[in-house]
Parts: structure tokens; C-alpha cells; sequence
């Protein structure tokens, strides 16, 4: 895998984001990720979450800071190939769920038969082998962020960021994709940072949970979580589980009372 010093996939480095209208929402925000982590960014609404994953994808720019990409500057985006799921699965409705997924690459001109590989293999990885040729009004919650979570794995991204992706689906997709996810992680070794306003969910998925204070936004806590794999429903249930789930809890008020009060 590459990476940047000591195997760094992420890192930031007192990042500030000041928008137009004078709303500071970083900073100073400080992280690394490791190469084939899976990290969580947890905090309350507004804290700058997203604000940071679109920092990392290079979709915004940071006001001020450092950041680097598996040990390259961000903004040398030929270097970097960076998977984005967002929050709605952002789907086009006149084309199929082969055509959606294939969209990154007709952007890179690959040729027909290797673009159809591509999908084929992606649609496989998320479980939607069978469902190629269907139109999203045809595909439930959960299916339609399969197939944006299929488009992008299909360009083999080194990184996979998330934003909030399964926030609207019911509990029991929910916990499904969780582990669909888990298993794919264990799979393939992405680097992914997840961003997330679940506890549960973060201490669930995810090595290590860093806390976000309320805005700006800075990393409050790091939270290892250091279950074994692979992690299953025996593991949701669990008493080690629980008590994750109770210290990222605590970390969280303790991290959202200390930004209340500065």
C-alpha cells in the first residue's frame, strides 16, 4: 500500500476553514490517519465534520494549514485516487444502476470492456450482481447507497470517505450495512474515514472514534476501539461492546461541554 511518513494515509495539520460569511468551522484541526484504517469522525451537528471530509477529498479548500495525502500536498490531486460516498446517494433517475456506477469511469475515458469489468466486480462487492440493469425508483433505501457506495469502489480508490451515508435508513438496513461494510473493509484494506453522529456507530465500525468539538471544529478525543475481528452481531450484543459505547459517549459530553464553555 502507499502511503505518506510512518504509513500516513490523512494528515492535517492545524487546519483552520473560515467561510465568506465570517463562520469560523475548523480549527485548529490536527489528525492523521494511518494507511488501512478505519477512523470515525464523531461530534454533534455543525461541529465541521463534513466541512473536514471535504477538506480531505479536496472538494473545499481550507482557509488555512497543512494537509497531505498519503505524503503528498492535497491540492497535486493526480496523485490521489479518493472514493466520496455522500449523505443521499445522489443517483441519476434516467439512467440504470450499471450506468450510475460506470459514471467515474466514462470521466476517465477507460475503454468499454474494462469499464464494464470494473462495475461488474463493484456491483459484486456491495451485493448488487443482479441488479445492474434496474433504474433507481426501482432499488429500496439501502440498495440506492449500495450502488453509491459501488460507484465509488469502482475506480479502486486508496481512500474511501463517508459522509453520514446510512443517517436515513431505517435500523435494520442500518445495522445490515454496517457489517456489509466491515466485511468489505476486512476485504479490501481501504483507508476510510467515516463520519458519523452515532456513538453506536462509530464504536461499532471503526479502530479508532475521534471526538469533534461543537464549532469550530478541533479533535477533542481519540478513542481507540480495540475489539477483535471480525466484528459480528455477537459483537453488537456484547458487554465489550457496550462499554465502547459508553466511553465514546462519555468522551462525547465531555468533549461537547468543554466547547460549550470556551
Amino acid at each position: 500500500m502507499r502511503g505518506g511518513p510512518l504509513g500516513s494515509a490523512v494528515s492535517l495539520r492545524d487546519v483552520t476553514k473560515v467561510y465568506d460569511n465570517g463562520v469560523v468551522a475548523l480549527g485548529p484541526l490536527t489528525l492523521t490517519v494511518r494507511t488501512g484504517e478505519f477512523v470515525s469522525l464523531l461530534g454533534p451537528s455543525g461541529c465541521g465534520k463534513s466541512t473536514a471530509l471535504r477538506i480531505i477529498a479536496g472538494l473545499s479548500d481550507q482557509t488555512a494549514g497543512n494537509v497531505q495525502i498519503e505524503g503528498h500536498a492535497a491540492r497535486d490531486r493526480s496523485r490521489h485516487n479518493i472514493g466520496f460516498v455522500f449523505q443521499e446517494p445522489t443517483l441519476m433517475p434516467w439512467t440504470t444502476v450499471r450506468g450510475n456506477v460506470q459514471l467515474p469511469l466514462d470521466l476517465t475515458h477507460l475503454s468499454r470492456g474494462d469499464a464494464r469489468a470494473r462495475v461488474d466486480q463493484a456491483l459484486a462487492q456491495v451485493g448488487l450482481a443482479d441488479f445492474a440493469e434496474v433504474y433507481p425508483r426501482e432499488l429500496s433505501g439501502g440498495m440506492k447507497m449500495r450502488v453509491s457506495l459501488a460507484r465509488a469502489l469502482v475506480t479502486d480508490p486508496d481512500i474511501l470517505l463517508m459522509d453520514e451515508p446510512f443517517a436515513a435508513l431505517d435500523e435494520i438496513t442500518r445495522f445490515r450495512l454496517n457489517n456489509d461494510l466491515l466485511t468489505l473493509w476486512r476485504k479490501l484494506r481501504k483507508t476510510v474515514v467515516f463520519v458519523t453522529h452515532s456513538v453506536f456507530e462509530s464504536a461499532y465500525l471503526s479502530q479508532r472514534v475521534l471526538i469533534m468539538t461543537p464549532r469550530p471544529g478541533r479533535i477533542a478525543r481519540d478513542v481507540r476501539i480495540h475489539a477483535d475481528e471480525p466484528r459480528d452481531e455477537e459483537f453488537r450484543t456484547s458487554p465489550e461492546y457496550a462499554a465502547y459505547c459508553r466511553d465514546v459517549s462519555a468522551e462525547l459530553a465531555k468533549a461537547s461541554n468543554a466547547g460549550a464553555g470556551a
